[in-house]
This record gives C-alpha cells, sequence and structure tokens, in this order.
C-alpha cells in the first residue's frame, strides 16, 4: 500500500498548537432550524443572572460568537446557543441565544433542541413519559416538557412567558411596496407580523420566494422600528426590541396544517422552522381575536414544510396586557459534534459573512 495513503489511515487525529482556543459544541437541527450548542472551551461568563451573562459575553467575548456563527465556521443563517447557570437553584440551567445580529431574548426552537440533548445527555434524571425542565432564557423561565419512550425522546413541548398583543392592523409604509398592515406581539420576542391577505405581495412564502422574503422582511422591520413607539415590554428593558417580521398565508402545504409562518429575523436570517417565539406570538393574536380557545391546538408549518404545534394553556395579567401562557410542541435532532479551533494567527478567525 502506498506509504502516504497509509500514514493517512493512521494519523486521523490532529495535534492542535498549545496557542489555538478550542470550543467543543454539538450542533443539533428543530424543523431545519440549526442549534450550534456551545459546551466546552468558552470563556467563563461573569454574572448573576442569564440577563447579566449576556451582557458579559456581548461586551467581552463578542468576536467568538462571530466565530461560531459566522463563516467559515457556520453561514448567514447560523444559530447557537451557550448554556449558563440558573437564576435560581429552582431552575436547571440558562440559556442565551447567539445569531448573526447578536443575542435574541427568546428561542422556541433552541428550546426544543436543548430539552431534547438533555434526555440525551443524561443532564437530568430521565423517567419514562413527561420529563420536566425549568430552562432560564433572558426573556424569563421556560418551563419544558420532554416525553421520552423506550428511552428516546419523541417530543418537546413547551410553555412560555406570557405573550401580549401591543396592537392590531397598525400600518406602515415601504418604499417600492406601499402600505403594509401588520400586528405587533410578544412572545419571548417583539414581532411584526404580517398577514399575506391583509397585503399585496409579488412573491408567496415559498422557498422559491427566499430573497424576497429577506429584503422585504427587513424593510418591514425596519419600517416598524422607525415608526412604531411601543415596542417596550412592560418589566425589562433589555426586552424591548423588534426581533423581526413573520409573514403568515393560509396557503400551507400540509394537509394537516392550520397555516404558514415564515420569520425574517436578526440581520436578514430566514427561520427554517416555525418559529417557537412567533408561535407564542400567534397564539396571543389568535386568542385576542377570539380565533382559538384555551385547549384548542393550531398546527402552523414553516418555509420548509416543518410543524410546530401551538395552544393556549391559560390567560393572565402581565402589567397593561392581557396575556396568554401559550404551548408550542415540536421535535430536534442531532446533526453531530464539533472541536472548533481558533488560531490566532488566522486573518478570519473571527468570522465573515456573505449572502
Amino acid at each position: 500500500m502506498n506509504k502516504t495513503y497509509q500514514n493517512i489511515l493512521q494519523k486521523t487525529t490532529l495535534n492542535m498548537a498549545k496557542d489555538w482556543l478550542q470550543i467543543k459544541t454539538i450542533d443539533m437541527h428543530t424543523g431545519g432550524e440549526p442549534l450550534r450548542v456551545i459546551l466546552d472551551g468558552f470563556p467563563e461568563l461573569k454574572g448573576n443572572s442569564v440577563l447579566d451573562y449576556r451582557r458579559y459575553c456581548k461586551d467581552n467575548f463578542d468576536e467568538l460568537r462571530t466565530a461560531l456563527m459566522f463563516e467559515p465556521r457556520g453561514h448567514a443563517d447560523m444559530y447557537g446557543c451557550i448554556l449558563t447557570p440558573p437564576n435560581d437553584d429552582e431552575g436547571d440551567f440558562g440559556i442565551i441565544f447567539l445569531h448573526n445580529e447578536g443575542y435574541s431574548t427568546m428561542c422556541g426552537h433552541a428550546i426544543i433542541a436543548i430539552s431534547t440533548l438533555a434526555i440525551q445527555m443524561n443532564w437530568i434524571a430521565i423517567k419514562e413519559g413527561e420529563n420536566i425542565l425549568k430552562i432560564d432564557a433572558p426573556c424569563g423561565r421556560i418551563t419544558s416538557f420532554a416525553n421520552v419512550e423506550n428511552g428516546k425522546v419523541t417530543g418537546v413541548k413547551f410553555h412560555c412567558v406570557p405573550s401580549f398583543v401591543v396592537g392590531l392592523d397598525y400600518k406602515t409604509n415601504i418604499e417600492g411596496i406601499g402600505e403594509v398592515i401588520y400586528d405587533l406581539a410578544y412572545g419571548g420576542a417583539f414581532y411584526a407580523y404580517v398577514d399575506m391577505a391583509k397585503n399585496k405581495f409579488d412573491f408567496d412564502l415559498s422557498p422559491a420566494s427566499y430573497k424576497n422574503l429577506i429584503k422585504t422582511g427587513m424593510d418591514i422591520k425596519h419600517a416598524v422600528m422607525e415608526s412604531n413607539s411601543e415596542i417596550n415590554h412592560p418589566i425589562e428593558d433589555d426586552l424591548s426590541f423588534l426581533y423581526g417580521t413573520i409573514f403568515i398565508d393560509n396557503t400551507k402545504q400540509n394537509s394537516g396544517s392550520d397555516s404558514r409562518n415564515v420569520c425574517i429575523f436578526a440581520e436578514g436570517e430566514v427561520d427554517r422552522c416555525p418559529t417557537g417565539s412567533g408561535v407564542s406570538g400567534r397564539m396571543a393574536i389568535h386568542k385576542a381575536q377570539n380565533e382559538i380557545n384555551i385547549g384548542e391546538t393550531m398546527t402552523i408549518e414553516s418555509i420548509t414544510d416543518s410543524v410546530f404545534k401551538g395552544s393556549v394553556i391559560s390567560e393572565i395579567d402581565y402589567g397593561p396586557f392581557k396575556a396568554v401562557i401559550p404551548q408550542v410542541e415540536g421535535t430536534a435532532h442531532i446533526t453531530g459534534t464539533h472541536t472548533f479551533a481558533i488560531d490566532p494567527n488566522d486573518p478570519m478567525k473571527n468570522g465573515f459573512i456573505l449572502r
């Protein structure tokens, strides 16, 4: 056998230089939306709460966010998370969400994925049937329920933070489109919800419209940010920003679905799944419009035809708002593991994005 090829077969472990930072991750997806779970090698975050850890990460290690989310290790639509201590002893752990623009306040697909991973990794004592996790996100405590059958996770549902409608049928003007009608609601993050039936667009919510969805979604996001002064969380100022635009259409691919969601968030990311926090906000909208009752379920599909189930568990007064506690259900899968190396001499060590 050729000697060089023999060496290739025998020497498959890379000896990394001592000055290279090594960060270990487990990669997953929920309905096609990626999640890079950062488990080892990331510098220690300081603080006393998830919001503290989030601020500390942003102020001190933002270049590692871009290194792990951007190319060449990630891509323009990459998403990730870091696990932290919980806010108090009643929680299991905390979680910080990362993406191409920065740090989000809530992420339903990440909650579904990390709950699945918690079972796979035996982070909690596992039993057949329902396993409960209490996860502290920047927006507050999320309770998730991982169902286990024969030792395997068959699905995860979570109860989101109080979700509410700020207002319905707002209007804003977009250059080249004209007037756009939208609803403003919060489901752990603020979104502008744009019903395709109420507006005139020259695209649909299929993968073929990918570029149009990004451009129009970002145009709407920026217009709403400039024109609407009501994007204010009643308790926490750090949550008071518009995260994205969600297009809604009753034209769907799955016969069992009620409608389709396509979310454009952060800096033009396209959510591959139906968006857990977006579905949470939708539950508040549908309850306010008497389109769903407590205990009823809606099935919402994404641009990849993956599906979440949404429902309303209860109603609650939350500051000046009549809020709901939504439930969102989906499934997640592991796609691989990584040990990323960050060479201090690499001119592209902090990443870049081409779209």
